[in-house]
């Protein structure tokens, strides 16, 4: 059975009528979940509504009565977290309030939903159990190339040759799949999955390791021999971290060329290499800033801290192992700072920075856009941050208006912008989930990979 997920965005194969029947049946199936979320919305209004209305007078004031009576205000209080509602549609109104589906990750959302559709008295059964199905099949293909790249990390040998670094392979596959989960993207999620692993690394080596002078080398070093796969730099220590860590980077490049050359696509390369430097130059930049004390202002802290996001080079990096839906056009639109390119960025920079501020900054770090906010405008750090928040906003806005005119190139290009920002929102909405992976990541990450649905 083909490995076509239930909650893909892809046309239905071609074939028997029975299969295309299929196809209809999983669009219908989406099309009545993303329905339901918003009459579960409409409805949890009215509710409030009514309920509310009860304590109010003829004037739409809360009654005088209300107003002085604690005891009284206590109990309305409780009774907002009563439902006249089933269990099981309390269950969606509560998830949907927390979690709206167009910022939320397809197949989370449908491992999610899968069991509460299971409880609903009128669910289809056949097309439960072909979801059901589907959700395994797919999660099985998951598990081996999770299986694959955890022998690669394993050669690594991160525990002894990082010790100061997150360990963080399997969340950071979490991460890719929710930028492409389809079985066709294996190869895509392999490349973008090994890269974002290392520059895990060298991010905590440009920000809690290396001394300004180590930094300096590796940045030179990056920048000197990444594009022509040079020799090691003699002048880097042998035994050192850095040089085990460029040694590996070098590795790591050097088999993604093979893979895309052994398709035809080795121009691709150049691309994936140009926004690792980029990023490089701008981890060294936020590190000299660290190591002499300097403050920057805000003005120079924004275009510096959408670079070491991280996301310009990972979107350009994800559209290396995909397949000729991709061309170098689509190569230089991304890295020329194309609209939602730039709202990506924001999205992740700055709910990272809201989310991580604090514990980034008792580790030492370089400023935040929510400390130069409060130091610059001299507002408190709530103010700050809803001032972020409000650029956030925009750049979803952005990320919208884009995906509705897909002009410059394909929607299956504008999706893993859109995937991205998703991911952002799923594990920083409610803190640094990636950095504390023990929290709701371990669980989406177990939910995913490890428990199949059972049949």
């Amino acid at each position: 059975m083909s490995q076509v997920s239930v909650i893909s965005t892809s046309p239905p194969s071609k074939g028997t009528g029975h299969t295309s029947n299929v196809g209809q049946r999983k669009f219908k199936f989406l099309g009545r979940v993303e329905g339901r979320i918003e009459e579960l919305k409409g409805e949890v209004r009215k509710m409030l509504a009514e309920v509310f209305n009860k304590f109010k007078d003829s004037e739409g004031k809360f009654q005088e009565s209300v107003v002085t009576d604690v005891r009284g205000l206590l109990s309305l209080y409780e009774a907002c977290h009563l439902s006249k509602v089933s269990t099981i549609l309390a269950k969606q109104v509560s998830h949907a309030l927390k979690q709206p589906l167009r910022k939320g990750l397809l197949r989370l959302e449908a491992r999610l939903y899968i069991p509460l559709y299971q409880e609903e008295p009128s669910h289809d059964e056949v097309l439960l159990t072909l979801a059901k199905l589907d959700f395994n099949l797919l999660q099985e293909q998951h598990q081996k190339e999770l299986g694959k790249i955890t022998r690669w990390w394993k050669d690594i040998d991160v525990p002894r040759k990082f010790p100061f670094a997150r360990d963080r392979m399997v969340e950071l596959f979490f991460w890719t799949s929710g930028v492409y989960f389809e079985p066709e993207f294996a190869m895509a999620r392999e490349i973008l999955t090994k890269v974002m692993c290392l520059t895990s690394i060298l991010d905590d080596i440009y920000d809690v390791y290396g001394t300004l002078e180590e930094l300096t080398l590796l940045t030179k070093a990056i920048q000197k021999t990444l594009n022509s796969g040079g020799m090691l730099m003699p002048w880097m220590d042998y035994q050192s971290t850095c040089k085990r860590f460029y040694k590996e980077l070098l590795h790591l490049y050097e088999y993604i060329g093979n893979e895309v050359a052994t398709k035809g696509r080795s121009y691709r390369l150049a691309y994936a290499k140009e926004v690792m430097k980029k990023l490089t130059r701008a981890y060294f930049q936020e590190a000299k800033w660290f190591h002499t004390n300097y403050i920057p202002t805000l003005e120079e802290y924004i275009p510096l801290a959408l670079i070491t996001s991280g996301y310009g080079m990972v979107a350009t990096t994800s559209l290396v192992g995909m397949g000729d839906v991709v061309t170098e056009h689509a190569f230089e639109w991304l890295v020329s700072g194309c609209k939602i390119m730039k709202a990506t960025d924001t999205i992740s920079r700055l709910m990272d920075d809201i989310s991580s501020h604090q514990f980034e900054q008792e580790r030492g770090h370089v400023a935040s856009a929510v400390e130069l906010l409060k130091k610059h405008r001299g507002i408190s750090e709530q103010e700050a941050k809803e001032e972020l928040q409000k650029r956030i906003v925009d750049a979803w806005k952005d990320t919208n208006e884009e995906l509705l005119r897909p002009i410059e190139v394909p929607t299956s290009i504008l999706t893993r912008m859109l995937n991205l920002s998703r991911v952002m929102y799923v594990l920083y909405s409610d803190g640094d989930n990636y950095t504390h992976s023990g929290t709701n990541l371990k669980d989406y990450a177990t939910s995913l990979y490890v428990n199949p649905l059972p049949m």
